[in-house]
């Protein structure tokens, strides 16, 4: 039976299920084979904070969407047209979300009266007029799974386990994935245990087989690669370019990279990666808490190392107390923000951008420290190099604030040539054959000496109590206090950053969109579709939140509106309406999810047409 391919230029993707129906790992896979293909893409992977939630509850839902395309895409798109429902849970969390006509491919095994009656539905949606707005394919992944894998020594329960293979052929089938790359990931998996890997395999291949056969799919999809930069591509989430960037941060600084942490969603992937690399000169250490933690990296970068943490907001209200220090010895410390949903554990696995002020102000006394903010998953790998550039060159801590959405998030990253990456070596202080003085300052950056301990003829105290300026000696005057405090404060501000860049295609556009970390995405492709309908708006985005770049007062009086999005109650717009009078339109939604960009297009246009009202 020959059946019809049809062509189109971008598709979302969301598989949804219970957190042990492996949604996670087939949404993974469903991506590296995208990847491979030569698509564009972007994820956002969503899943409860519990290890195990209930079986068939809504709370329990996790979800994997993934949007790829033949053209250059920003987001993981707004609305799926292809949800993969394992449970009724799945399909009820989800269908809110699913435009009228999208295809739903539901696992009817699953929809048993009492799960049905977990979720609150009286009767089976698959056989009533629920879903009569939607493609509804009825498809019996768990029974057709256990059918396929009938001459494999295993348990019913066991190979129900593999549904998620044979879910992810199907849509390989369906979508045109390479196959060849799913195949060999299972036998490396589970290597040392063949029969498992041949299961699984199995699996797969029979959901593919079965797309192949079955009257239920009449067409299949083909989406052409992208038409990409030339280079080498690999498929990256924000955490794994994190790391990357920091081991290349390493090598361009010539200094060994000691991480010290402690495991918290959503940054522990970051001490996992890093943990891998002990061949770059790497060193990872597992505290048994975040003050240990950021202790152990300021330590070393006493010693002479570059020095990291890790953590998510609770971790950065404990570390604050040794990020003064930092300030106050002025040596170089790279502090790794992975924003969650707060206060307190609040929702560990969601995200949010509201560590910004904590991050600016969240130490006692004048304790200035540089942020930076990555925009993207890939992007993450080059703030990682910013922000150790910064605290090399300026002995400084720094704030990288990435989230929970570019860290589990992911798109194809260019590798770049090693030509192209910075020097940003440094040099340690040398003997002179005159008294040391730790505190003198260099001329153009204001830096301190950085002085490996046991070197001779650099002894000099070193601790949190008020220095007097160029003996390092302890130093009660006030004149020196005051004296330190803005020779501090202006060591940050006259950090180099590059211009704020605007994208303004007409150069008349009324209204700027800026933005800041991971809110790139959303706001750029809402500005593409004001843009397609004919408005005019610009767009600039914020890496460097302080200090921030030169221009940034002269750009916002430019427009006659400034719009600002953010995943707070508007943190950025308070800095930003305090330092330039400014009157800033704050747009916030803090629901522990990305803006969509339907959304910011609506609010966009609104502004454009005479609102002045953020929410």
């Amino acid at each position: 039976m020959t059946k019809q391919v049809q062509q189109l230029d971008r598709v979302i993707i969301r598989f949804a299920g219970d957190s042990g129906d492996g949604m996670q790992l087939t949404g993974d896979r469903f991506t590296a084979g995208t990847a491979e293909f030569g698509n564009d893409l972007s994820t956002l992977p969503n899943f409860p904070a519990e290890i195990r939630a209930p079986a068939g509850t809504l709370p329990g839902v996790s979800s994997f969407q993934l949007h790829f395309a033949d053209h250059d895409i920003l987001t993981p798109g707004d609305a799926p047209n292809v949800l993969v429902a394992m449970n009724p849970a799945a399909l009820k969390a989800n269908l809110g979300d699913l435009p009228r006509g999208a295809d739903i491919i539901a696992n009817t095994d699953e929809f048993t009266k009492r799960n049905l009656q977990k979720v609150g539905y009286d009767g089976n949606p698959l056989e009533d007029d629920t879903l009569a707005e939607w493609r509804v394919h009825a498809v019996p992944l768990t029974s057709l799974t256990v059918r396929s894998l009938e001459g494999f020594d295993l348990s019913k329960k066991d190979a129900e386990r593999s549904k998620n293979m044979f879910a992810l052929g199907l849509l390989s089938w369906l979508y045109h994935r390479p196959t060849e790359h799913t195949i060999s990931f299972l036998e490396q998996k589970f290597a040392k245990k063949p029969e498992i890997a041949k299961a699984n395999i199995a699996a797969f291949q029979a959901g593919w087989n079965y797309g192949e056969t079955t009257e239920s799919f009449s067409v299949s999809y083909e989406i052409k690669p992208a038409k990409l930069a030339p280079g080498v591509y690999r498929n990256i989430s924000g955490n794994q370019a994190l790391a990357y960037g920091l081991i290349a941060a390493s090598v361009q600084s010539k200094l060994p990279l000691f991480l010290g942490s402690y495991p918290i969603t959503p940054a522990s992937d970051i001490l996992h990666e890093l943990s891998k690399h002990k061949r770059f000169g790497v060193r990872t250490f597992q505290a048994e808490d975040e003050i240990a933690g950021v202790g152990a990296a300021l330590g070393a970068a006493f010693g002479g190392s570059l020095g990291v943490t890790t953590t998510s907001g609770p971790g950065v209200v404990l570390k604050g107390e040794t990020v003064g220090l930092a300030v106050m010895t002025e040596l170089p410390l790279i502090l790794v923000d992975v924003q969650r949903a707060g206060p307190s554990t609040g929702m560990p696995t969601k995200t949010e951008q509201t560590d910004l002020l904590m991050a600016m102000f969240g130490r006692n006394g004048e304790s200035p420290v540089p942020i930076v903010a990555p925009s993207t998953p890939s992007d993450c790998f080059d703030a990682a190099i910013e922000a150790a550039r910064i605290a090399v060159k300026y002995r400084t801590p720094v704030y990288l604030l990435s989230d929970g959405y570019l860290a589990n998030g992911s798109e194809p990253w260019r590798l770049p040539e090693i030509d192209e990456l910075p020097d940003i070596s440094t040099e340690f202080a040398v003997p002179t054959g005159e008294e040391f003085q730790p505190y003198q300052r260099d001329t153009e950056t204001l830096a301190r000496p950085w002085a490996v301990p046991g070197t001779a003829g650099l002894e000099h105290r070193i601790g949190g109590i008020e220095k007097a300026d160029g003996s390092g000696n302890i130093s009660y005057d006030p004149g020196n206090h005051d004296h330190m405090v803005r020779l501090r404060q202006a060591k940050i501000d006259g950090i180099d950053v590059p211009a704020l860049e605007v994208d303004d295609p007409t150069g008349d556009a009324g209204v700027l969109v800026l933005g800041w970390g991971s809110t790139y995405g959303p706001i750029a492709a809402a500005v593409r579709r004001i843009r397609k309908s004919g408005g005019k708006v610009a767009q600039a985005h914020l890496r460097h939140l302080n200090p921030l770049p030169a221009n940034t007062g002269e750009v916002l009086k430019k427009y006659d509106k400034v719009l600002l999005p953010e995943i707070n109650l508007g943190q950025l717009a308070l800095l930003l309406r305090a330092r330039f009078l400014v009157d800033i339109i704050s747009y916030n939604r803090v629901r522990g999810l990305p803006f969509k960009a339907e959304e910011l297009a609506g609010v966009i246009q609104d502004v454009i047409d005479g609102g002045e009202q953020g929410v």
